[in-house]
């Protein structure tokens, strides 16, 4: 009992000094410094790739330091002992939202930062083109489209959920496995985005942070090696001969290293309104990345270089005449020896040889 009247006595006591200077008519002083200086203007910035924009800067403190704009690891402008109207004047290259920052050191060498999501939109609108069916082809049904790419005029899939996961070389005329090559993951593995470079098949997996590596030959999918990465989902994989390209998901497009899987570069992907999100499953076609985006009838065509997008194309006439019961719109692969290109689903009845026009 001696023990909860101590506490008791605690409670109270704290309580009277915290209430006495407000019995006492006197505020109680919560005041935190603000920053020697700020942006000045509300919420975070847009604007577009290209473009000439301006901030203004400012100073709520005299006698400052020194004053530095930091965008993109880079600083746009910096000041030694600022005084009056402040502002920088730059053109952002690149569309994506990243961090700006103003940081200042105030005249006791307190250091500030006052940072703002800057959102940099295209300065172009993507060309709306549609899909046209040119010829349908069986597909397996059974088939949860994940990953799909053309290898010295060979068609590969890979397939995901837990269990039914696979890498297989297709048949065209009728959607099965040619010549029996095929091979399956591990359970515990639900499988993503595939693509074939230089005799090697690469094959994301989802939540499992891993990517395996398959050699081919005329005969046989040998398992070759795999790559352990962290902090991103397995979505979609493609290359451009040089880089393996990844989604995970978001608007985020990941360029990897082929030896190590270390990133080389990334790139955000936007039109002129904001960010497209969910993209999916990715082919490289005549220097576009085109991208499905997920649940959606949509595919969108992607610079590699600057993440804008260039076409929107609707393809809503496939999922008319292949989806079926099957899930959503999800597959292109585009043979580079014949130039066409082919689309399907999640267990679409149907695959697609398709071209975009206008």
């Amino acid at each position: 009992m001696k023990k909860y009247l101590v506490v008791l006595l605690i409670v109270v006591v704290g309580g009277a000094i915290l209430l006495l200077p407000l019995l006492k008519d006197e505020p109680l002083d919560f005041s935190i410094r603000p920053s020697a200086a700020i942006f000045d203007f509300k919420g975070d910035p847009g604007t577009f790739v290209g473009k000439e924009s301006e901030l203004k800067i400012k100073l709520v403190e005299d006698n400052i330091k020194k004053l530095e704009v930091v965008y993109l690891g880079k600083v746009l402008k910096s000041w030694k002992a600022p005084k009056g109207d402040l502002s920088v004047t730059f053109v952002p290259d690149r569309v994506g939202t990243s961090t700006i920052q103003l940081l200042s050191t105030a005249s006791d060498g307190k250091e500030f930062t006052d940072s703002r999501y800057l959102r940099v939109l295209s300065d172009i609108s993507p060309v709306k083109r549609k899909a046209e069916v040119v010829k349908e082809y069986p597909h397996n049904m059974m088939n949860y489209t994940q990953g799909l790419d053309f290898y010295d005029g060979d068609l590969y899939e890979g397939t995901g959920q837990y269990g039914s996961s696979r890498v297989c070389r297709i048949r065209l005329e009728d959607g099965m496995d040619k010549d029996g090559l095929t091979l399956g993951l591990d359970g515990n593995y639900f499988g993503e985005g595939i693509t074939v470079m230089n005799g090697l098949v690469y094959q994301l997996t989802w939540r499992e942070g891993k990517c395996f590596i398959y050699k081919l030959n005329e005969n046989y999918i040998q398992l070759d090696g795999e790559f352990n990465f962290v902090g991103q989902e397995g979505w979609g994989l493609c290359n451009d001969g040089k880089s393996l390209i990844m989604s995970d998901g978001s608007e985020r497009i990941t360029f990897r290293n082929p030896e190590s899987f270390q990133v080389e570069r990334v790139i955000d992907v936007y039109n002129d309104k904001g960010p497209i999100v969910a993209l999916n499953e990715l082919e490289f076609i005549d220097g576009k990345i085109y991208a499905n985006v997920y649940q959606t009838n949509v595919v969108v065509a992607i610079d590699p270089e600057s993440g804008k997008i260039l076409e929107e194309i609707d393809c809503s006439i496939l999922e008319g005449r292949g989806r079926g019961s099957g899930d959503v719109l999800n597959g292109i692969a585009h043979n580079e020896l014949d130039g066409k290109t082919y689309m399907t689903g999640k267990y679409w009845a149907k695959l697609f040889e398709v071209k975009f026009v206008q």
